[in-house]
């Protein structure tokens, strides 16, 4: 019984940091483009001996 009142406020502490952390990188802008990425590793944009002097 003495274990859970440590385990429930580390328990408690840990959701909100990652509450935290989540709204943190909302307002960061992590999640405005979630399709540019999807399609920028798509393209190949160094092909080689195209470009090459």
């Amino acid at each position: 019984m003495t274990g859970l009142v440590f385990l429930i406020p580390i328990a408690l502490g840990m959701g909100l940091l990652g509450l935290a952390a989540f709204l943190w990188s909302m307002r960061a802008g992590q999640y405005d483009d979630m399709e540019g990425a999807a399609h920028r590793i798509l393209i190949d944009e160094d092909r080689p001996g195209e470009d090459a002097p």
